[in-house]
């Protein structure tokens, strides 16, 4: 009998939460802003997957018979055969490096929030769960990272590992990866510690204590997959920060290193040419706003679908 009670509530448990992320999924779809979102932010995954099949030349391949043609200076798009977006200044292709840049900023947008939850997730639960002397130590931590400025963390650890091994790893990427991750994972941290501490004294809990269920599988079992919706929501936030961070990194010149083309590092190069070839600039400046609005609206409609209070709303 108890074993049966037991897969009747996991199965009752199972169906409920189907029933959670179901509902959210319809709400989601509702929010045209979000749908579009959405739709733009797969587009630029599928650009950051296929980009190196789908690019006419490689991004670091200068044409010297198309510059010639446009006598050493950048061509405007759609003036040049084969480069449908034009040449920059190094008589590169524009579209190449627009698509070199979706990956670079497409990795960048997952990898470090996945360094983020590596170091959020841990600390938020155990500051939440275990509270006293250790939640005093962890979130005290928290509050010192929180107040350091994000941007100038990343760019002194960016300058301090540069010139080592780990810093020239896929071309100063793995470091622009580490760098944002270690400084952008305070409001997880915060975020789970918030949940656990409404959760853990809850009925349910006091009940598996009562049978000998362990602290670890009370955490990881019931009380994490209940934080599970406000942290995707925050990392879907997190994203428009990371994409922000990595293209000033490039910019000031202290990111991703050439040959590889982000976004940031084609602004940079086309400031100098604003006034005679003003696409240099404006292409990756709409490529990065694009996907931090994208992103935005997608994370705004994840909160809307997924808190609760607004089910009876819409």
């Amino acid at each position: 009998m108890a074993t049966t009670a037991g897969v009747l509530d996991r199965t009752v448990t199972a169906r409920r939460s189907s029933g959670i992320w179901r509902d959210a999924l319809g709400r989601l779809m509702r929010n045209r802003l979000a749908v579009i979102g959405g739709i733009w932010v797969i587009f630029l995954i599928l650009l950051a997957i296929f980009g190196p099949a789908i690019a006419p030349w490689h991004y670091d391949q200068k044409d010297n018979v198309a510059f010639n043609l446009a006598h050493g200076r950048p061509a405007p798009p759609f003036t040049i055969p084969n480069h449908p977006l034009g040449l920059d200044n190094y008589g590169l292709d524009i579209f190449s490096k627009l698509l070199d840049g979706a990956q670079i900023s497409m990795s960048v947008a997952f990898v470090a929030q996945a360094v983020v939850l590596l170091i959020g997730i841990p600390i938020g639960a155990l500051a939440g769960w275990y509270g006293g002397r250790l939640d005093t130590y962890l979130m005290r931590f928290t509050d010192v990272m929180y107040a350091f400025p994000d941007l100038l963390l990343i760019i002194l650890l960016s300058v301090a590992f540069r010139d080592t091994d780990f810093g020239r790893a896929l071309n100063g990427l793995f470091l622009v990866f580490v760098a944002i991750g270690l400084t952008s994972w305070v409001t997880v941290a915060r975020l789970v510690r918030g949940q656990l501490l409404s959760l853990r004294e809850m009925e349910f809990v006091e009940a598996a204590r009562a049978i000998g269920v362990s602290g670890r599988k009370i955490m990881t079992r019931h009380l994490l997959p209940n934080a599970i919706g406000p942290v995707t929501v925050a990392v879907t936030l997190g994203i428009p920060t990371a994409i922000l961070f990595e293209a000033t990194l490039a910019y000031l010149g202290v990111g991703v290193q050439p040959p590889r083309a982000s976004w940031g590092k084609m602004i940079a190069e086309g400031v100098n040419f604003i006034r005679s070839a003003p696409y240099l600039t404006y292409l990756p400046g709409l490529m990065i706003a694009s996907a931090l609005i994208s992103f935005t609206f997608l994370g705004d409609g994840l909160r809307d679908a997924l808190d609760p209070k607004l089910k009876g709303k819409q």
